[in-house]
């Protein structure tokens, strides 16, 4: 029998709620091309349920405990204090670690090391980059994630930044807050989207996602991609390609980072390609935050290169309450929340039971949740993916 140890985010400061006022929402399953959904489907996890929290345990207790499993549930990932975190203190003996990207578990070579037992990594969501994929490989240790999950909750955010920041919105807000009506404060950075261009570096799942949600604003859509889209949509959109994100970045108002964090990315978004943007431009990223240079976000901000900066992937994730992020102007950062609304919640607590009953009854694991198996990167998961990937 095996030992799962699962990592989740804390539950809500006023208490776990069992459920929401709208849990008659529909739950989509996004599985393109005529895929077959998870079993069990999404749908059978009670849409408004907050499952990715610790006391929703991705709802696999009495699933995993009917078969003989122990499941340890657990928020406490890091050592802040020297005495040693539980997700430490349980790993060596665990057979399965379950994490999510919004509160990752970092599993580092020295914690994989300490693992004996684990034959399984399982990322709740999408992004497996906490991951040591170098050390996951060596040690013949598989690593999958629930491809699909969150895209469109990941896309809409990424819309839902875009308009906030072009529109002034949060200042306004605050405004209100404040018991102001400064309304020439408001609308003094504050602006229409139509007409403007904007860029996706990557046009994947979730940056064609984008696209085609900003199409109605009558905007100008360009992207970069290693891999060019079909003519037929490039069409459909009216997209315009470039080779590169420095060919792509100067030409735009807004950019929107959508690309996983491997050694091609990291750091791209430093000072140089940050200088190239037209002044006043936008830049949002739900990627990864190692993708883009910490302190230089900070300095076009301050220097008026960047009008705003938003964001919900930070790193480490939690961010320190020191962070530059949190204080920067003209930001509209939010915690790592763009993939797991409740919606996505079902959806990835779906995959990840999913991948668990394949791995125990040993049938094989859908190719497109696989990054690392059989000692090697594999299935179509990995695609995204390079060894020494690991943030």
């Amino acid at each position: 029998m095996a030992k799962v140890l699962c990592v989740l985010y804390d539950d809500p400061t006023d208490g776990y709620p069992k459920t929401y006022a709208r849990d008659d929402l529909p739950v989509i399953d996004h599985y393109p091309g005529g895929q077959t959904t998870p079993t069990p489907k999404a749908t059978d996890f009670t849409p408004g349920h907050l499952l990715g929290s610790v006391t929703g345990e991705l709802g696999l207790r009495r699933f995993l405990e009917e078969r003989g499993h122990t499941l340890v549930v657990t928020s406490d990932k890091d050592d802040n204090d020297g005495s040693g975190s539980v997700f430490d203190r349980e790993l060596p003996d665990a057979d399965i670690v379950i994490s999510q990207p919004f509160w990752p578990a970092y599993l580092t070579p020295e914690r994989i090391a300490a693992a004996k037992n684990l034959k399984l990594a399982v990322t709740a969501g999408i992004g497996s980059d906490h991951v040591d994929l170098d050390s996951a490989i060596a040690r013949g240790v598989t690593v999958a994630e629930v491809t699909y999950c969150n895209s469109i909750s990941v896309a809409e955010h990424v819309v839902m930044m875009t308009l906030s920041l072009v529109r002034n919105y949060l200042p306004s807000h605050q405004v209100v807050l404040d018991g102001g009506w400064n309304i020439a404060d408001c609308v003094a950075r504050s602006y229409d989207l139509e007409g403007m261009h904007v860029g996706t570096v990557a046009a994947g799942r979730i940056g064609l996602a984008v696209l085609r949600r900003l199409a109605p604003f009558d905007v100008k859509l360009h992207y970069t991609d290693r891999h060019r889209l079909p003519r037929e949509i490039e069409e459909e959109l009216g997209l315009t390609w470039h080779e590169s994100s420095q060919d792509m970045a100067p030409h735009c108002d807004v950019v929107t980072i959508n690309a996983p964090l491997h050694p091609e990315t990291e750091g791209l978004f430093g000072d140089e390609l940050l200088g190239a943007m037209k002044r006043g431009a936008y830049l949002i990223n739900t990627a990864r935050a190692k993708i883009v240079d910490r302190d230089a976000v900070d300095r076009a901000l301050r220097s008026g290169q960047l009008a705003g900066y938003a964001g919900d992937v930070w790193y480490p994730q939690p961010a320190p309450a020191d962070h530059p992020w949190r204080t920067m102007p003209h930001h509209g950062m939010t915690p790592h929340i763009s993939g797991s609304s409740l919606s996505a919640q079902a959806r990835y607590a779906a995959g990840t039971r999913e991948i668990l009953e394949s791995f125990f009854d040993g049938t094989p694991i859908r190719d497109e949740y696989l990054i690392v198996d059989g000692g090697a990167l594999a299935g179509t998961g990995a695609h995204s993916y390079s060894t020494s990937t690991t943030t």
